[in-house]
C-alpha cells in the first residue's frame, strides 16, 4: 500500500464528538473534514467494533484519504459499543436503525455538511446500510456495502440452506466478548465504570436468542432487505470476495434491485479490497471516490458506463489453506443475469459424472458419512484468509458420495451459482447434505472450487420445515455458493455429497443414510462464453490510502488451525488458535491484547459428543489503569435439545493487585427445532 502524504485538502480530525440521540442517549464519533469553508458531502460508518482502538488503524487508512478529496467522514460506534451511551443488546435491532437515521439527520444540519450523505461499511456496516437505506432517509444518497447480507436468515453467520452454522456459535462468542469491554476512561471520564457495569450486567448471551429462532420467522425477517428489495431507493455498491461468506449478495443485488447500481468480487476474504488477501488488492479506496464523485457530488464518472457486475475469475490453484495470491484475471457483465452465461449440464452416474445426452444408469448410492467429514472445511467466511480456507479434499471425500467426470478436453469456465438436483431417501426424519464442488489435477489433488448445504426438513420451505418420512423419495435442489473459476483441460470436476459436515454445520441428532437415485440427479453449472469485452475494462489503481497511526508490539501473536485425532480414544478435535499478542496504539498510549480460542470435538460416530467451545481472553491497560476479561462458551445436544453453558468473568487492576469484579453465568437448554 501506498500512504500518501499530499492531499487536495488538509484533513482536520476531532477524535470524539458526542451525537445526541432523542431518548437522551449519546453515540460517539470520530469525523475527519476537509479544511475548507464550503459544505461538504458526508459519509458515515456506523459498526460496534469500537473507533478508539478496535478498528483504528483500518479508519485511519481509510477516512482520512477520503477526507481529503473532499469529504466529511464519520465513524459512529452503535449504542452500547465504544464510548456511545447504552447497552448493545443484539444484531440490527430497530433502535440501531432508527438511531442510524437520527445520526444521518444530525449530520446534515452541521454547518459542514451539505445535506448529502453516503453510508460505508464491511460486514455489520453493509448490513446496515443497506437496511437503513431501506428505511429511506432523505439524507442518505448513496451506499456501498462491503462483504453484507440482504438475508439474515439464509446467507448470514447463522445458517445455512437451514442448517444450524459452526460459525454462529463462534460469532455469537466474538460479540460476547466484545461487550465486555468498557468505554475509554481518557474520552468518558469517571462513568466509564458505570457504563462498563451497565453493559457487563445488560448485553446478554445472544447465542441464546439466536438458539430459538432455528427456522425463518419473523425475527430474521426484520432487517432481511430482500423481503422488500422496492425498499431501496439509492444507488448501491455491492462488493465481495470468494473467500468471504457473502458472495451470493453481490448476484441477488444485481438482480432484485432496481435502482442504479454496481457489484465487484475479487479473490479477496472478508476485508475491504484496499486490504484484500488472498490478493490481488485494488485501489478501492479510489473506486469509493468515483462512487461518491458521482452520486454525492453529482461531478459525473465513467464508472457508471462500465459493466454493472467485475468478479475475478479465478485460475486453478492447488489447495491449500493460505493464498497469499490468487491467479486469474477480471471479467465484466453488463447485467445480471449475464448474456454470456449457459447452463451446463452432468447427470450421476455409477460412473461419475456425466455429461447431458450421455448414457446414464439406474445406481442408487448410499451414504452414511463420519463425523470427521468437514474437519478439513475451512470456515463458512475465511476473516484471516488462511489457515482457514479449504484444505485438499481427499482428506473429505473418503467419507463421501462421490462422482468425477472424465479429464475435460477443453477449459470450461464458470460464473454463478451452481446447483444440484437430488432425488433421494432418508432413513431418519431429520438430515441434511453437503454438496460440495472441486477441482481435481492431474495429480489427483482437489481444490474445493464451492459447495452448499441443505437442511432436507427445509427442502420446501424453511418457513415452515417438514420432517421426511424415512424411505419416501424426495426430488431436491441445493445451491452451491456462487463462483468464478476456471477448469483447465485435462483436469475433472468431481461432486461430493455428505451426510454431515461438521463443524462448518451441527451435525442432526442422530447418524442418517441417505439413498441417491442416480438417474433423476443432476448437476448444472453455470458455463461462460469467452467476452471479448473482458480485455478492454480499465484496470484498477493501485493500493493507497493515509497513514494510521504508529503502534508497538510487545509480544507476539499466532493464528493457526490444528487437527487433532486420538485413535486410542477416538476422538477428533478442530482446534482454531487466534492470538493477536499483546500491542500497544501509541497515539493514545493503549495497550490492548486479545486471544480467542475455538475447540470443535467428536467421539467416533457419537452424536451426543459433538461439542463447541470458545473461549476469549481481552485486556486493556494504560497506566496504572487495567482491566480483563474472561468469556468462555460451550454448546453441546442430545436428540432433543441444545445446551449451553456460558461464563464471563471480568477483572480489574495490574498484576497480584488484579481482582475479579464482576461474574455472570448462563445455563440454557432449548429444544431442536427439525434441525
Amino acid at each position: 500500500m501506498k500512504f500518501v502524504d499530499s492531499l487536495p485538502f488538509a484533513v482536520d480530525e476531532e477524535p470524539n464528538v458526542f451525537i445526541p440521540i432523542s431518548d437522551g442517549v449519546r453515540l460517539a464519533a470520530r469525523i475527519w473534514r476537509p479544511r475548507t469553508d464550503r459544505p461538504v458531502p458526508a459519509i458515515m460508518e456506523y459498526i460496534p467494533y469500537r473507533k478508539r482502538f478496535g478498528t483504528a488503524q483500518r479508519d485511519e487508512v481509510m477516512h482520512p484519504y477520503i477526507a481529503g478529496h473532499g469529504y466529511a467522514c464519520v465513524r459512529v460506534d452503535l449504542r452500547g459499543s465504544g464510548e456511545s451511551d447504552g447497552v448493545l443488546e443484539d444484531e440490527y435491532l430497530q433502535q440501531e436503525l432508527d438511531d442510524g437515521c437520527e445520526v444521518l439527520a444530525w449530520l446534515a444540519r452541521q454547518p459542514w455538511c451539505n445535506g448529502r450523505i453516503g453510508m460505508i461499511g464491511i460486514s455489520w456496516g453493509g448490513f446496515n446500510g443497506l437496511q437503513i437505506a431501506a428505511m429511506q432517509p432523505p439524507e442518505l444518497k448513496a451506499v456501498i456495502a462491503v462483504c453484507a447480507s440482504d438475508d439474515r436468515f439464509a446467507d448470514d453467520v447463522h445458517h445455512m440452506g437451514g442448517c444450524l452454522l459452526g460459525d454462529n456459535i463462534s460469532w455469537a462468542s466474538v460479540m460476547f466478548a466484545y461487550n465486555t469491554l468498557p468505554p475509554d476512561p481518557a474520552l468518558v471520564g469517571e462513568r466509564w465504570r458505570e457504563m462498563w457495569f451497565e453493559r457487563l450486567r445488560g448485553s446478554g448471551l445472544w447465542l441464546a436468542e439466536w438458539l430459538r429462532h432455528q427456522r425463518r420467522d419473523a425475527y430474521w425477517r426484520h432487517a432481511s432487505v430482500c423481503e422488500d428489495y422496492t425498499a431501496i431507493r439509492c444507488p448501491v455498491f455491492a462488493v465481495s470476495g470468494w473467500a468471504d461468506g457473502y458472495s451470493n449478495v453481490v448476484f441477488r443485488l444485481m438482480s432484485n434491485l432496481d435502482v442504479p447500481r454496481k457489484g465487484l468480487i475479487g479473490p479477496w476474504s472478508h476485508k475491504y479490497p484496499h486490504q484484500g488477501i488472498p490478493g490481488p488488492p485494488i485501489g478501492f479506496l479510489q473506486e469509493t471516490l468515483r462512487w461518491w464523485d458521482h452520486w454525492l457530488k453529482q461531478e459525473g464518472s465513467s464508472m457508471m458506463d462500465e459493466p454493472m457486475l467485475r468478479v475475478w475469475m479465478q485460475d486453478s490453484v492447488p489447495p491449500v489453506t493460505a493464498y497469499r495470491e490468487r491467479p486469474g484475471r477480471w471479467v465484466g457483465e453488463a447485467q445480471w443475469p449475464g448474456a454470456t452465461i449457459h447452463p451446463v449440464t452432468y447427470g450421476l452416474s455409477r460412473a461419475g459424472l456425466v455429461k447431458a445426452g450421455d448414457p446414464g444408469d439406474d445406481y442408487v448410492g448410499t451414504i452414511r458419512s463420519p463425523l470427521t467429514v468437514g474437519l478439513f472445511a475451512g470456515k463458512w467466511c475465511s476473516y484471516a484468509a488462511g489457515p482457514d480456507l479449504a484444505h485438499d479434499q481427499r482428506e473429505e471425500d473418503g467419507g463421501a458420495l462421490v462422482f468425477e467426470s472424465n479429464p475435460l478436453k477443453e477449459a470450461l469456465e464458470i460464473l454463478g451459482v451452481p446447483y444440484v438436483e437430488l432425488t433421494l431417501e432418508s432413513d431418519r426424519p431429520v438430515a441434511m447434505v453437503a454438496v460440495r464442488l472441486s477441482d481435481v489435477s492431474g495429480d489427483d489433488k482437489a481444490t474445493r472450487v464451492t459447495w452448499g448445504m441443505l437442511n432436507l426438513t427445509h427442502r420446501d420451505s424453511s418457513e415452515d420445515p417438514e420432517p421426511l418420512e424415512p424411505g419416501r423419495t424426495y426430488t431436491v435442489r441445493v445451491d452451491l455458493n456462487g463462483i468464478a473459476q476456471v477448469f483447465p483441460a485435462g483436469h475433472r470436476i468431481r461432486l461430493s455429497l455428505s451426510t454431515s459436515y461438521w463443524p462448518m454445520a451441527w451435525p442432526p441428532p442422530e447418524p442418517v443414510r441417505l439413498r441417491i437415485h442416480t438417474a433423476r440427479c443432476r448437476l448444472v453449472l453455470p458455463g461462460r462464453d469467452p467476452n471479448p469485452g473482458d480485455d478492454a475494462l480499465p484496470a484498477f489503481e493501485h493500493v493507497e490510502g493515509t497513514q494510521p497511526g504508529t503502534f508497538s508490539r510487545l509480544e507476539a501473536g499466532h493464528h493457526n488451525w490444528l487437527v487433532h485425532r486420538d485413535l486410542a480414544f477416538d476422538q477428533s478435535t478442530l482446534e482454531v488458535i487466534n492470538d493477536d499478542g499483546v500491542y500497544r496504539l501509541d497515539d493514545i498510549d493503549l495497550t490492548l491484547s486479545k486471544k480467542t480460542v475455538e475447540t470443535y470435538t467428536t467421539t467416533a460416530d457419537d452424536f451426543r459428543s459433538v461439542r463447541a467451545e470458545v473461549v476469549s481472553e481481552r485486556s486493556l491497560r494504560r497506566g496504572d489503569w487495567a482491566i480483563r476479561s474472561v468469556t468462555r462458551t460451550v454448546v453441546t445436544a442430545d436428540p432433543g435439545h441444545f445446551h449451553i453453558h456460558a461464563t464471563l468473568d471480568a477483572y480489574e487492576g495490574i498484576d497480584e493487585a488484579e481482582k475479579r469484579v464482576y461474574s455472570g453465568d448462563w445455563d440454557e437448554s432449548i429444544p431442536r427445532d427439525l434441525v
